[in-house]
């Protein structure tokens, strides 16, 4: 999903990204599948360098990104933590920033009313109405409130000072009758990438008041398809990040356990075989993983594809050096990391290829909690 759509107005973690191959080549300064990789090593000064670089100063390209500036601050800051670099932020002005993004409630009696007292994306999403009276911003938003509180946790901030029951008892009131989530209050999109998300806040909150369990759950069996892989609604083309929202959904409700293939499929609530088999092909030729069937290798896949292998205890079976291979081949001489081979490296991209990279347990880079997509130590809040 390309970020922007998840942050919904926000986040698409893949589900456009595959389907504007063509233009992405144009924009982004495609050249060849078959250009060589910078280095056949993972280069950590040079991705520490793009990273201080994004930190300081944002290229002009990612001014149409602004709304989603939670999210990009969640790919750096996060990014350094993977590669050991915390140390380059200052911690106290990030937190101090991310919590000025918190939307709060004038009353308690507010909270009933529908409005999700989240985090806002960025500073533009917080103007007031205009002289019409009409709302320009976009409201607080599921996602931007994942971001906010993976930053906060990334960054060692004590998560207990945040307006938590204002967010929590609000964020019942974008759950939909069929379990699904709305990512804001306004409306929008409903689908397994706002479940996941609403799982993930419970969890780094460590509170489940804000969400039905047990109807999620069932949004989420619902949208698994016949290959065994889930789609992000119910009826719809399996892929790579509807099943990983619904992989990890499962995983931090704790409806599947830490190896679900070595457990009787008879009592599982999915059929584990059939949903290995279907993640075992997203591996292409080139090593690469892809999101849907005939679709080319992107970089974000080692992540979304790798990650449901490794909740279910599948990845084992991964071909580690080819998947490697293809990820050095999508490194930039810049830093970074690119969607395919030879294109220009962006934030989305680089971060997921730092959790691959953890993922296949490069010296040097923290470990990866797979269902939270953050460093392990930071998941664990230590």
């Amino acid at each position: 999903m390309s970020e922007t759509d998840v942050h919904g107005e926000a986040v698409d973690w893949e589900s456009e990204d595959e389907d504007s191959d063509d233009s992405e080549e144009q924009e982004e300064g495609y050249t060849s599948p078959s250009q060589p990789p910078s280095s056949w090593n993972f280069d950590k000064d040079r991705h520490l360098v793009y990273l201080q670089m994004m930190y300081e100063l944002l290229p002009h390209h990612y001014q149409s990104q602004e709304i989603n500036r939670l999210t990009l601050a969640h790919f750096i800051i996060s990014g350094l933590h993977f590669l050991g670099a915390t140390d380059r932020v200052d911690k106290d002005v990030v937190a101090k920033w991310v919590l000025s993004f918190q939307a709060f409630p004038s009353n308690r009696a507010s909270l009933k009313e529908g409005e999700f007292y989240g985090f806002y994306g960025s500073r533009s999403s917080q103007f007031p109405i205009d002289e019409n009276g009409d709302l320009t911003h976009n409201n607080s938003h599921l996602a931007s409130t994942y971001c906010a509180l993976a930053i906060l946790k990334v960054i060692g901030h004590d998560l207990s000072t945040i307006d938590s029951e204002s967010l929590l008892l609000s964020m019942k009131n974008l759950q939909q009758d069929d379990g699904s989530f709305m990512p804001t209050h306004t409306g929008g999109e409903t689908d397994l990438r706002f479940v996941y998300c609403a799982a993930a806040i419970s969890d780094m909150l460590g509170d489940w008041s804000g969400m039905d369990k047990e109807k999620a759950k069932n949004y989420i069996l619902n949208c698994q398809s016949y290959d065994g892989g889930f789609g992000l609604i119910p009826g719809s083309e399996s892929h790579g990040g509807g099943t990983y929202c619904a992989i990890a959904s499962l995983r931090l409700m704790g409806f599947i356990g830490a190896d679900l293939l070595s457990n009787d499929s008879s009592s599982s609530i999915l059929d584990p075989s059939l949903l290995l088999n279907w993640s075992l092909q997203r591996q292409a030729s080139d090593g690469g993983f892809q999101g849907r069937t005939n679709k080319r290798s992107d970089t974000c896949y080692a992540f979304w594809i790798g990650a449901v292998l490794k909740l279910i205890g599948g990845d084992a079976f991964i071909d580690k050096i080819a998947l490697r291979q293809f990820l050095l081949s999508c490194q930039s001489k810049y830093g970074g990391f690119s969607k395919y081979p030879g294109a220009l490296p962006d934030l989305y991209h680089s971060y997921y290829g730092y959790t691959a990279f953890s993922f296949l347990e490069e010296p040097g880079l923290s470990p990866l909690c797979p269902e939270l997509g953050l460093p392990l130590l930071t998941a664990l809040g230590i």
